[in-house]
């Protein structure tokens, strides 16, 4: 099954960000979207969310998903723990204990056991983006959309953070749209990477890995980070 986008227009006072813009995604893969900054990588999943909406076009399949998205900034509520933060978006049909349960598996898969009872005051950059990922994994919901959620962090936390995400995202294959600008981040974590132009938006190609356990320096990354950079510039 598929997740398509049509003749998708949207503007922005003078600037077409999306003209006649066709996609279609392959469900429960990892889709990156890569492409310069003010592209309008971030007004697609806020369309595609239903937070924005477009001047016209189909979003096809969408309308049934329930969603997930992890922004650039954790977002998590401060006067709660980690367990707390994790809890909190758990639909009301769960029961308070497997709500807690849920919680404890997510916050042990990125490893923040330690931290349950921490405030997000006490933790950092990393281990609260990490919150953020069990929290979106935790929800039950058909696809999650990141928008560029590694931006601020140093190349050590995102390794270990791809890594918490792969073991998430593993065992059920949800649907996921990866937005980025950072080509290493599409390699490591993207099943399909779309590399996007400049606005008015168009795929200027499309490249699939299927490769799972991957590394910066192995030569097939190597050369295929060399074609993608061929292709932004």
């Amino acid at each position: 099954m598929s997740l398509i986008i049509k003749n998708l227009y949207k503007s922005f006072q003078d600037i077409n960000l999306f003209q006649d813009f066709n996609i279609e995604i392959q469900e429960h893969t990892i889709a990156c979207i890569l492409g310069p900054s003010g592209c309008g990588k971030t007004s697609l999943l806020n369309m595609i969310s239903g937070s924005l909406q477009p001047d016209s076009g189909d979003l096809l399949g969408f309308n049934s998903k329930t969603i997930s998205y992890i922004f650039q900034e954790p977002r998590l509520l401060p006067w709660k723990t980690v367990l707390e933060n994790i809890v909190y978006v758990l639909p009301d049909s769960i029961s308070k204990k497997e709500k807690h349960e849920i919680a404890l598996r997510y916050s042990e898969l990125v490893e923040l056991t330690d931290f349950n009872n921490y405030y997000p005051s006490k933790l950092s950059g990393g281990m609260k983006q990490r919150v953020s990922i069990a929290r979106a994994f935790s929800y039950p919901s058909d696809l999650i959309l990141m928008d560029e959620p590694l931006k601020a962090l140093d190349l050590k936390l995102k390794l270990n953070l791809m890594k918490s995400f792969r073991r998430l995202w593993q065992p059920d294959k949800r649907s996921v749209i990866f937005v980025t600008h950072d080509i290493d981040e599409a390699l490591l974590i993207g099943n399909d990477i779309y590399v996007f132009s400049k606005a008015p938006v168009l795929i200027k190609e499309k490249f699939s890995i299927k490769n799972k356990d991957r590394l910066l320096p192995s030569p097939e990354i190597i050369q295929l980070k060399n074609r993608i950079v061929d292709v932004m510039e």
